[in-house]
């Protein structure tokens, strides 16, 4: 059995069972790739993938369980060689982050300012995508940090920090009839048509979680996964907005008023996380606290360290976060 035999049946499976991309990928050939699984196979004395002519077509249930043990070795290749990076050029390296729009257009870009000026040899990738996206890439091992508010039961395999609270806004245009409330009730809310997220998406849930106890149905008539595009159907009149909070610039968003909402809906509460029993080199403890100051190096070893979500709550429940 060899390392790089793992790694093809890991990878044939993270692309849909397509050879040719994985192939690709691993800038091999696809016949090379195809021996080796065989090769394996024979060698296992087990099928790992179904076939149709020379298709994968699915994977064996003996498949999914040597697969899932494969990519745990991926992992652990990973961090050898974490570490021995660590200990060859602390300042050299990558860092991979899976998030949703609202973190990479708005929170993100003057913490990896800092971040590249702190470590300008390290090589940034961002990954931007529903909470069900963002939960595989960080399950499948493809990223470092997952960056999520939405979805948390799908983040099962990793460590979730908690970094701040956010809520929501309602926007619209100057002399709208909500600009002249003087505080703004879900029941007047509801009267208009909405645009707003998508379920699923920036808290979503906390929104239809408040009309629902108050027994209203919102008229939501347009849904979007990006803050940038509900601004721009508010502009051509289709409805009122409700965004997060920290997607309003006042500098870029003039032609737009934004009325507070949070004493309509709960906050949310945005989250950094890692596959447990990941390697963190110095530069990922770095850009973990320069997301969220209170990440030190220190909470996250203890973090990390905790045996279940109830330990890993009562660590943070001290802690205040901070409100964006």
């Amino acid at each position: 059995m060899k390392l790089q035999q793992l790694r093809y049946i890991w990878e044939v499976a993270r692309n849909n069972l397509n050879v040719s991309a994985t192939a690709e990928r691993l800038h091999t050939s696809q016949p090379g790739v195809s021996k080796q699984i065989r090769l394996l196979e024979d060698e296992l004395g087990v099928q790992i993938f179904l076939r149709a002519g020379k298709h994968f077509t699915d994977i064996t249930p003996a498949g999914q369980q040597i697969i899932a043990l494969a990519g745990r070795i991926m992992s652990e290749v990973e961090n050898i060689k974490r570490i021995s990076q660590e200990h060859t050029d602390q300042r050299k390296g990558s860092i991979s982050i899976a998030t949703t729009h609202t973190q990479a257009r708005y929170v993100l870009p003057d913490v990896i300012r800092k971040f590249i000026a702190r470590y300008p040899e390290v090589a940034l990738h961002m990954h931007q995508g529903s909470p069900a996206q963002i939960a595989e890439l960080a399950a499948e091992h493809a990223v470092d940090f997952a960056i999520a508010t939405e979805a948390l039961e799908l983040y099962q395999g990793l460590v979730m920090l908690p970094c701040y609270r956010w809520n929501r806004s309602i926007i619209v245009p100057p002399n709208h009839p909500l600009t002249r409330l003087e505080r703004v009730s879900l029941a007047a809310l509801a009267e208009y048509p909405l645009v707003t997220y998508v379920f699923g998406f920036t808290g979503r849930s906390q929104l239809d979680e408040a009309f629902r106890r108050e027994g209203l149905v919102p008229k939501v008539v347009f849904t979007a996964t990006d803050a940038d595009v509900i601004k721009t159907y508010v502009r051509l009149g289709l409805g009122v907005g409700i965004v997060a909070s920290l997607s309003y610039d006042p500098a870029l968003d003039r032609d737009l008023v934004a009325i507070d909402a949070s004493h309509l809906f709960d906050y949310s509460v945005t989250r950094i996380g890692f596959s447990r029993g990941s390697f963190l080199r110095r530069y990922m403890y770095d850009f973990m606290e320069l997301f969220a100051p209170h990440l030190t190096r220190e909470v996250v070893d203890a973090a990390a360290a905790a045996g279940d979500a109830e330990a890993l709550e009562a660590l943070f429940q001290d802690i205040p976060l901070p409100t964006l």
